[in-house]
């Protein structure tokens, strides 16, 4: 979806699929005509932008076949599909039974990560549809906390700086700017958007910026404002944005809100849990530890790094981080100039929600996702931004 910014400028609304994760090049395929194309006719659309994650093998069938790319590219504009952004973070496995510390490997230490960044670059440049020269993608934020010392923080300096520079190149031979964005996680090196200031300006290159992912800021209690003023201040460039909503809980010292929260203690993702004290942000890695090792003080309110749809806050006594969705989105698109022009919304846990609220089948999937569309659609026209054909 396209909006024209009170600027002039173009900014893209799409929805991230890694919500129905596919590792293969027929499995893309296949999500295309099952899932995307399903919810761009719920919306009534002709063209609905799409965030696509490339899993390890689906990307190096792209890019050791180049008919097999510009088949993946006619298919997207048969089905009224555009891609402007990818998901760069999981490399492979997201759709497994149990994900957890796995989805932040390789990480920015591992030439592998680099290889695999570059291709998607690549892959990104060609599916661009023909009016749009900037593409962007989220990747992790450098590793995991654990085990990470200078050794490693000079190793990933340096593959960022490389693939700053491999950025340059194909910009150079394309006429496509691709811009990459680390995305603040809890529990990672970059946990939060201030951490994020000191590795990229080491990078100090306009091509590697920063993913703000409003769930994951949410998580960590930061203040929109302060973060992306901070950032702009440093000269850090917001590459794009995934707009997701974490999950909220007030009260959790009482019985009846820790009974609702371990509802969404699942197996398949982790759940970073956080407060805030009078020693500052406090945490642990999942819900479950919150709930049963009592490490987290529980006389403030909890927040988890659980994607709830925008749309549907979980019932009474949880809510979600809606609130701070819309005041990052105000900071974000709702001035003189856009921070950014890309916004992907990611809710990627519709099968990790109570069983109670998960979508029963393809066709409820897809009314929630459009939904959810609608919601973050609603949000930038209130802003002033029109919605284009």
């Amino acid at each position: 979806m396209r909006f024209r910014h009170p600027d002039g400028s173009t900014v893209h609304l799409a929805y991230c699929t890694n919500v129905h994760p596919a590792e293969t090049l027929d499995g893309v395929v296949a999500q295309l005509r099952d899932h995307c194309e399903p919810v761009r006719r719920r919306l009534g659309r002709d063209r609905l932008g799409i965030g696509l994650w490339l899993a390890k093998d689906a990307a190096r069938a792209l890019t050791t076949d180049p008919a097999a790319l510009r088949g993946l590219r006619t298919e997207l504009d048969r089905r009224g599909l555009e891609v402007v952004t990818l998901n760069g973070f999981p490399y492979e496995g997201f759709g497994a039974e149990e994900v957890k510390y796995r989805v932040y490997k390789p990480d920015w230490t591992d030439p592998e990560r680099l290889a695999h960044t570059t291709d998607l670059a690549r892959l990104l440049a060609t599916l661009l549809p023909d009016d749009v020269t900037e593409g962007t993608i989220s990747t992790l934020p450098i590793a995991w906390r654990t085990p990470f010392d200078s050794a490693r923080a000079e190793a990933a300096r340096a593959a960022l700086t490389a693939l700053a520079q491999r950025l340059d190149a194909l910009a150079e031979l394309t006429g496509r700017s691709i811009r990459i964005g680390l995305e603040p996680e809890p529990g990672c090196t970059v946990e939060t958007t201030a951490d994020a200031i000191a590795p990229l300006t080491a990078v100090g290159h306009d091509r590697i910026g920063i993913c703000v992912d409003t769930c994951h800021l949410a998580t960590s209690f930061e203040d929109p404002r302060t973060a992306l003023d901070a950032l702009t201040a440093a000269g850090i460039p917001v590459v794009k944005s995934q707009l997701s909503a974490a999950l909220h809980a007030e009260h959790p010292h009482l019985p009846a809100v820790r009974e609702a929260l371990a509802a969404f203690d699942e197996p398949r993702f982790l759940h970073q849990t956080r407060t805030v004290n009078g020693t500052g942000l406090r945490g642990t890695d999942d819900l479950g530890e919150a709930l049963t090792d009592q490490a987290l003080p529980d006389t403030g309110p909890w927040r988890a790094h659980f994607h709830v749809p925008l749309h549907a806050a979980p019932a009474e006594p949880l809510t979600s981080t809606l609130p701070v969705l819309q005041d990052t989105l105000t900071r974000l698109v709702g001035g003189p100039r856009p921070l950014t022009r890309h916004l992907e919304v990611e809710t990627y846990t519709w099968q990790a929600l109570p069983p109670a609220l998960r979508p029963r089948g393809r066709p409820q999937l897809a009314e929630g996702i459009a939904a959810e569309l609608t919601l973050a659609r609603d949000l930038l026209t209130d802003l002033g931004l029109k919605e284009l054909p």
